[in-house]
This record gives structure tokens, sequence and C-alpha cells, in this order.
């Protein structure tokens, strides 16, 4: 109590008129030199109410891509589920939502779009509530993610919605129509052409990624999502879907309810991983066991002002602080996360030993690991729950299912995590990251930091 009634007496000095506000006290609390996306207390460009928010965030089981449990649903029945659930489980009337925005890779562009709206309207989305998508490859979902945040932050709407849809059962990557010759007169243009996984061969090679290394990395990604399903954590951020499984050979249909991720193998091992052979060089390290899955899957982050989602009384799960997305050489475009991350940590004022969690995608185990190394990061706070090589990597979905997989699993470990990122790479030689906050880590005045003398309070106070 004393604390309290201490810290609202250095505030109330702080707004008294300067001709009143002589002090006979030094106080020791200050700003920071830090800019965190004009969020909580550290550098305050804007006042506390207006920070953006995350209250809800929700993903589909994810499964394997053309043999798992979503073979034959259609895209839009993915992503409405999980945007009804981000709206009942709430209590939001879904007019207030200010827009959609939708994370998408492989489906053509107005046709995922149409089928997005559609998808609104079965969740219960009224027609003036309005729907877009937005495609930066494997970070889409994520930067649906952050369009929400930053639309907010301008005073676009002070609600939306980030989610992130895809179906590669029903769209496989490939290339529609004719290449330009052009591209052979730009190296690194000729380079966005390369498949992904010769790219990861790149970064293996020039980078010193072993097969064991990478065989190692799978392992892990799989017994922790195994270790995760096993005991219920990812029950929190999962919305099962009712679905059919057709029959292939009766053309029968079952009503099922899928409710887990069906590509975790909890028995893999180091032995077995190392008989498959490379994929996409001879005498490569690349192989389908040490390279994401290819899945089908949604997710969807409601998003609000902070003083919106406390006049609703709506738990506040966690802080959008900083996003980044930068540029590499597209031949080694795994290493995005490498460059991406230290840019948005910068941004959010915080350097990487501030970091609590990380949430990276595994595109590639040479990718990953490189990334690790390369940031010198602690591997007991990245992808505690397993990632894409064992969960499935449904390129516009997994930002939305990172995000919803940090910050489950940051409320969980309650006072002990406070900020986390998520980070992948892109394809065509980018990365993206974002910096969020535990929900209930901020207040007012608890980032100002102690110093000896200098009694600003914050640049709110000034």
């Amino acid at each position: 109590m004393e604390k309290a009634i201490n810290r609202q007496r250095v505030l109330l000095d702080h707004l008294r008129p300067s001709s009143s506000s002589s002090h006979n006290y030094e106080s020791s609390l200050s700003v920071s030199a830090c800019l965190a996306g004009d969020s909580s207390a550290y550098h305050r460009t804007s006042v506390y109410g207006d920070d953006v928010v995350i209250v809800a965030a929700y993903r589909t089981p994810l499964c394997k891509s053309k043999r798992g449990g979503f073979k034959d649903t259609y895209a839009d029945d993915l992503l409405a589920p999980v945007l009804k659930a981000v709206i009942e489980k709430t209590n939001l009337n879904p007019s207030e939502v200010g827009d959609i925005v939708v994370g998408t890779v492989l489906a053509p562009g107005s046709q995922r779009a149409s089928e997005c709206r559609m998808a609104a309207f079965y969740a219960g989305f009224p027609e003036t509530v309005p729907v877009r998508t937005v495609n930066r490859q494997c970070s889409s979902g994520l930067q649906a993610v952050a369009d929400v945040a930053a639309a907010i932050k301008a005073g676009f709407y002070d609600i939306g919605i980030g989610a992130g849809l895809e179906s590669m059962t029903i769209n496989p990557m490939a290339w529609d129509g004719d290449v330009n010759p052009k591209v052979k007169a730009f190296e690194q243009a000729q380079n966005c052409l390369l498949p992904m996984g010769v790219t990861s061969e790149n970064v293996a090679h020039r980078f010193g990624v072993t097969r064991q290394e990478q065989d190692q990395a799978a392992v892990e990604s799989h017994r922790k999502a195994a270790a995760a399903t096993a005991s219920g954590r990812f029950k929190d951020e999962i919305i099962p879907v009712a679905t059919k499984i057709v029959d292939p050979k009766t053309g029968n249909e079952k009503p099922v309810s899928i409710a887990v991720d069906d590509g975790i193998r909890p028995n893999t091992s180091v032995s077995e991983l190392g008989k498959l052979k490379p994929v996409f060089k001879k005498d490569g390290t690349t192989t389908a066991g040490n390279s994401s899955q290819v899945s089908d899957g949604a997710g969807a982050v409601l998003l609000m002002r902070r003083s919106v989602a406390m006049r609703k009384g709506l738990p506040i799960l966690g802080v959008f602080r900083t996003f980044a997305a930068v540029g590499v050489d597209p031949a080694i475009m795994g290493i995005g996360p490498a460059v991406a991350i230290p840019a948005a940590v910068k941004a959010a004022g915080l350097e990487l030993g501030d970091i609590d969690l990380f949430e990276i995608n595994e595109a590639f185990a040479s990718q990953f690991v490189y990334c690790r190394k390369k940031l010198e990061l602690d591997p007991e706070k990245i992808n505690v729950n397993g990632g894409a090589m064992a969960i499935g990597h449904p390129l516009g979905a997994t930002g939305a299912r990172c995000v919803a997989t940090l910050l489950h699993e940051m409320r969980r470990r309650g006072r002990d995590c406070r900020f986390g990122v998520v980070s992948m790479c892109i394809g065509t030689g980018m990365g993206a990251a974002a910096v969020f906050e535990r929900g209930d880590a901020a207040d007012e005045l608890c980032n100002a930091r102690r110093v000896e003398t200098n009694d600003l309070l914050s640049k709110d106070a000034m």
C-alpha cells in the first residue's frame, strides 16, 4: 500500500502546474530511452489507454495437406470458426469491428478475398464490417495483425481482427503463367524463383549447418509439440472445427470434429530422420523430415485500443509493441529472422536479453538453427511448444498461429514472462518480426526505470 501511495504522490506532483511544483525530494522515476511503438511508459508518445492490445487469439488445428483432417474442407470453412470464436468468447458485438484483415498466400487473390468475405458472413458478421486480404508470403498472418494494429494506432477504427488462412490442399505451391525473360539479367530477381528448399540448402552450405543439427532440431520440435499436446497446453488456443472426411474409394462422407494438430510425430528420432534422403540437392541436408510440414489451417487475433478493452471489461491477453519487416538476399531467404528480430526489438527499446519467449517459424531446420545461433538465443526460450516442423506451416495462417501460441504461453508463465517475439523468414528474401508484451505486465507507471537524479516520470508528464 505504501508503495502505491508513493507512486500516486509522484504522479500527482508531476501533474501540478509548474508554478506550484517545487520538489523537496528527488523522484526515483525517469523516462527511458525506449520508443516502444507508442507504448507503455518507456518513452511514451501516446497515453496508456491508446496502447493496442490483443484480447483474443485462436487458431484451428493444423492438419497435413491432402491427407489430413482438413483435406475435404473448404478454405472459408476453416476461417469462419476462428472469426466466430474471437467474437463469441469475448461477447463482442460483431458490428463494432472496424475491419477484418486476412493474411493468405497461395489462392488467386480475388477468389480468396471473396472466400474471406463469405467466411465473415458464416461467422455472423454483418454486411457493414469490411474484409480484405494481405499477402507477404509466409509472414502474411503476422502482417495482417500488424496492419490492424497500425490502423488502430492511426485512429482509423478502435477494434479490428488480424487473421490468417491457408489450404495447401486446395491451393498447392505453383507458378501460374510464363516467367518474364528479363529476370535472367538480374541475379537477385532470378533468385526469387529458387525453390524454398534450395534456399535452405544454400543457408546450410554457406553457414555450416550440419545434417545432424537439422535433424536434432526437428526431433526437438516434435518432442515439444507432442508434450504440449499431451498436457493440454494447446487447448486454450485451438478452436475445434466440425467438418467431414470423404472416403476416396467410396465417396462416403463422415462427419468429424478436428481438435488436435495431426502432423506431430512423438516418436521421431535422429536415427530415423537420418535415413531420409535429401530432397533438393543430391548431396544436400534438407529432407522432408527437417522441413516444415505442408498444412491446412487458420487463425484469428482480435485487437483493440486499450481504453476500449478496459471500458468493456475484457481481459488483456497481450500488448502489441512493434513490428519490423526487412529485406535479405533471396538466395538465402531463411536468414530473415536473424535480421528482423533485432530490428523489431530495437524499435521497442529493448535488447535481445529482455525477450522471454520466441516463436520463430521453422520453415527449414537449416535456417532455424542458423538464426538461433546467429542471435545467440537461449534454446529454452524458443518454440517451447514445438514449431512448424511438427505442428505445420499453412503459409498465410502461420503468423496468426504463432501469435496465439505465444500469447497463451506467456499468460501461462505469468510474471516470469513479460516480452515475446514472433518471427519468420519470407520467400523472395525477407524477414518479419513483432514484439508483444504480456497483457497484465504493464500499467501507467510500471515501466518507468529507476535512476538517481532525473525527476521526469514519463514523456506524458513533461
